[in-house]
């Protein structure tokens, strides 16, 4: 049995492709792993916090040094980081907000980026500590940015997150993109369409 953790980005709800596309997955996955334990978090609807002077002083004083404010601050971070590296692996529905990810992810991955809990130092510089999991980026945008595109040097989404996850060690980041949704209805639909069978293939092999 392994344990997959879920993190929806959008804003949106039923008017959101990437939370659409990331659900359905989920639902093949769950018919062909019946015994796995899906945990399921929407930063989308409901944010978490952002990283505040507490939240440092709560990573990096000593325990006994904090003031009670920090101490709860680095708690939200402790629950995030728990649950994160409880999982064997992650789907993110991330779509792009201005070439980048939603702020709202982008405080989720804030909250997660913790020394000695997700990433150390050893002897050649900094190491990932959160190794052997994969992770599927499904990701949506109004144009078409993705990589090997004629604006790829816009898309600030894919190599942020090939590099923050890999600096954590989760180095196996495969991504589904559905672009140019809005460029007409019949060019998104074939971008979802092709979208939805990657999606199918994926959970047979992924």
């Amino acid at each position: 049995m392994s344990t997959i953790l879920v993190v929806t980005a959008s804003p949106r709800g039923e008017r959101s492709v990437s939370r659409a596309l990331a659900t359905a997955f989920v639902e093949l996955w769950s018919e062909r792993h019946p015994e796995d334990r899906i945990l399921l978090r929407d930063v989308g609807h409901h944010p978490v916090p952002h990283v505040t002077e507490p939240w440092i002083a709560g990573a990096f004083a000593p325990a006994h040094d904090q003031p009670p404010e920090a101490t709860a601050a680095i708690a939200v971070s402790d629950s995030l980081v728990e649950e994160f590296l409880s999982a064997d692996r992650y789907i993110f529905g991330v779509p792009m907000h201005n070439f980048s990810v939603p702020s709202t992810f982008k405080a989720y991955i804030d909250q997660l980026v913790r020394p000695g809990k997700t990433f150390g130092v050893g002897p050649t510089g900094y190491e990932g500590l959160v190794t052997g999991k994969k992770a599927l980026v499904i990701t949506t945008s109004g144009g078409a940015y993705r990589l090997g595109s004629a604006r790829a040097d816009l898309n600030f989404l894919e190599p942020y997150l090939r590099g923050v996850f890999g600096f954590m060690g989760v180095t196996e980041v495969q991504f589904v993109t559905a672009d140019n949704q809005n460029q007409g209805e019949s060019t998104a639909r074939q971008t979802r369409d092709q979208a939805e069978a990657a999606l199918r293939e994926l959970a047979e092999t992924w």
